[in-house]
């Protein structure tokens, strides 16, 4: 099977993919997109997360097929070249990395968080994240990495003269 998508904003194509790929396959094996991580493959964990036309899925959950002439962005296409998003930057800054593995999903769920509640409270990112698990924290770093996020991405920019709007 032959699979064309745009992914972070590049045409791409995965050439002889078996019918039964996930899209979490496609992107590791097939487009050498190696950030999104395979942990349980039911979509229980969420360290695969993506966007897929930009709702936010489990990539492990969605057949490769499925993409065939959709967007997906993953936890790559977040940064800008070599320049990590802020929300990326929050979570390394914060301590919230710490094997790694969760890591992926849950940065991309805050992107998602943050483009669609600029200030969450505490609860709303707990809500929010429910569907990645972290192993190795308690969780405290990982929230206060999004609440950094958060502010950092409504500050105003400098000499724009347009104050706190979101800058996702």
């Amino acid at each position: 099977m032959r699979i064309a998508c745009t992914v972070n904003g590049t045409p791409r194509v995965a050439e002889d993919v078996w019918e039964g790929t996930s899209l979490l396959g496609v992107l590791r094996e097939h487009m050498d997109l190696p950030g999104s991580k395979n942990a349980c493959e039911q979509g229980e964990c969420g360290s695969c997360s993506v966007y897929l036309d930009g709702r936010l899925v489990c990539a492990c959950l969605v057949l490769g097929g499925q993409a065939q002439g959709r967007e997906v962005i993953t936890v790559e296409g977040l940064a800008s070249g070599e320049v990590l998003h802020p929300v990326q930057e929050a979570f390394l800054e914060a301590g919230a990395v710490q094997c790694g593995f969760c890591t992926p999903g849950l940065v991309v769920a805050t992107h998602d968080l943050l483009t669609r509640t600029p200030q969450p409270t505490t609860v709303e990112i707990r809500e929010a994240l429910a569907g990645n698990i972290c192993r190795c924290t308690g969780y405290v770093k990982i929230i206060d990495a999004v609440h950094l996020a958060a502010k950092r991405l409504t500050l105003p920019r400098e000499g724009d003269g347009k104050g706190g709007g979101p800058r996702l």
